[in-house]
C-alpha cells in the first residue's frame, strides 16, 4: 500500500527537543515554568497590538474561561456562528448558555455580519440581549471584522475571537487575535504550529492575563493553606508541551508561506476547471494562512460530487475531509436558535478539505496532482 498523505500532521521545526530537555534537566514537568514563560511572550510578540497571552490545556479551556470572565451563565444567549467545528459552541453549554447559532457569508465562510444583526435585534426585542459574539476566522480566513466590529460596538456586545485555526492570518494588517476583547488560539496536532495538545486565551489586559492563570490552576486564593473563593479548572499548559511551543514558534512564519504555497498549488492544479472553486480571500483586506486549503464542487459544472473526489483520494490512501456540518444540523444542538438561509449548509454539501501541511513533500504534492488530474469531472 502507499503511504499515508494526511490532510495535516505535526511539522516539527528542530529546536523543539533542546527546549524539552531543558525542562527535564531543571526539573520542571509541572505547569509552570520558563517554557510556559516564554512561549506566552513569543506570541504576544508575534501578535502585537499589546496583547496578553495565557498558555492553556487547549482552545477549548480558552473559550471556556472567556465566557466565564465576560460573566456567562445560565440562561444566558451567547451568538456563535454555526459553520464551525463543536468547540466553539460546547464550552456555551458548559456554562449552561444558550448557543444562538448564526449562518455564513457565501463569500467569506464566516459569520454573516447581516444575520449577526438580525440575531442581536430579535434577541433584543425578546429581552434576550446576548453576552457575547463568537466569530470564528475559519480555515485560517479572517471574517469581516470591521463589519462585526461595528455592530459589537453598536450593541455593546463583547466578541470573542475563535482563532484556533488563524494564528498568521490577518484583516488589514491587524492580526486575527487582536480584536476581539478575547481570543482563543489552538495549538492541537493538525493545527499551523502544534504544543501537541495545547492552546492560549489572548486578552486586551495584564488583568485579564492574570484572572486567566488564576482560573486555569483551580482558583487558588492568596492565602497561607488552601483557600478557594471561586470556582477554578485545571487548564495551564505544562511546561514540556510549551517547550514544543517555543520551537514551533520559532518556523511559524515559515509554517504560514507553507501552507500558502500549497493554497497557491491547488489554484494551479484548478486553474480553467469551472468544477471546482478555490476558497480564497475577496480582497487584499484579508490574508490568511490558509492553515487547510478547501474547494466546492460546482454542480451546475459537473454531475460529480465531493464524495466522488473523496473516494478516488482514499483509494490512493491520501486523507480529505467534508467542510464542517454545521452547528445547526448537529443532533446535539436541534433546539437552539438559528438565523440565516442556507449558505452554510450549502457549503457543507459541496466542499471538501485537500491536504495542506507544510511538510508534503515534492513527492506527495505529484501523488495528489495526479489523482486530480486523472478526476474526470465531466
Amino acid at each position: 500500500m502507499k503511504s499515508k498523505i494526511w490532510l495535516s500532521s505535526p511539522h516539527m521545526g528542530g529546536t523543539e527537543m533542546e527546549y524539552i530537555q531543558e525542562a527535564f534537566d531543571n526539573n520542571w514537568v509541572a505547569p509552570l515554568g520558563k517554557n510556559v514563560d516564554e512561549f506566552e511572550i513569543a506570541i504576544e510578540q508575534f501578535l502585537g497590538n499589546q496583547s496578553y497571552v495565557a498558555a492553556l490545556s487547549s482552545g477549548t479551556a480558552a473559550l471556556h474561561l472567556a465566557l466565564a470572565q465576560l460573566g456567562v451563565g445560565y440562561g444566558d444567549d451567547v451568538i456563535c456562528q454555526s459553520f464551525t467545528f463543536s468547540a466553539s459552541a460546547n464550552p456555551i453549554k458548559y456554562l449552561g448558555a444558550n448557543p444562538v447559532f448564526v449562518d455564513s457569508d457565501p463569500v467569506n465562510w464566516n459569520i454573516s455580519p447581516d444575520f449577526l444583526e438580525e440575531a442581536i435585534q430579535d434577541r433584543i426585542k425578546n429581552h434576550q440581549k446576548p453576552k457575547a459574539v463568537i466569530v470564528v476566522h475559519l480555515y485560517g480566513m479572517p471574517a469581516k471584522m470591521e463589519e462585526i466590529m461595528q455592530i459589537c460596538n453598536r450593541y455593546e456586545i463583547p466578541l470573542i475571537e475563535d482563532s484556533a485555526e488563524a494564528l498568521g492570518s490577518s484583516y488589514k494588517r491587524q492580526m486575527c487575535g487582536t480584536f476581539g476583547t478575547f481570543a482563543v488560539l489552538s495549538f492541537n496536532g493538525n493545527k499551523i504550529i502544534t504544543t501537541s495538545g495545547g492552546g492560549a486565551l489572548v486578552a486586551k489586559s495584564k488583568m485579564q492575563k492574570d484572572k486567566t492563570i488564576f482560573l486555569s490552576t483551580q482558583a487558588r486564593d492568596q492565602a497561607p493553606h488552601y483557600q478557594h473563593s471561586e470556582i477554578g479548572y485545571n487548564y495551564r499548559l505544562s511546561n514540556i508541551s510549551a517547550g514544543i511551543g517555543r520551537g514551533q514558534m520559532e518556523v511559524l512564519a515559515k509554517r504560514v508561506d507553507q501552507r500558502r504555497g500549497m493554497n497557491a498549488f491547488y489554484h494551479q492544479i484548478f486553474s480553467g476547471n469551472t468544477a471546482v472553486d478555490i476558497f480564497s480571500e475577496a480582497n487584499s483586506d484579508f490574508f490568511s494562512n490558509h492553515w487547510l486549503s478547501a474547494i466546492t464542487i460546482n454542480p451546475e459544472s459537473t454531475s460529480r460530487s465531493k464524495e466522488d473526489l473523496m473516494a478516488t483520494f482514499a483509494e490512493e490512501n491520501i486523507e480529505t475531509r467534508p467542510l464542517w456540518k454545521p452547528m445547526h444540523l448537529q443532533p446535539v444542538f436541534e433546539n437552539c436558535a438559528y438565523y440565516g438561509e442556507n449558505v452554510a449548509e450549502d457549503l457543507f454539501a459541496r466542499g471538501l478539505c485537500l491536504p495542506s501541511g507544510s511538510n508534503l513533500s515534492g513527492d506527495d504534492k505529484e501523488r495528489i496532482m495526479e489523482v486530480i488530474n486523472n478526476f474526470d469531472f465531466n
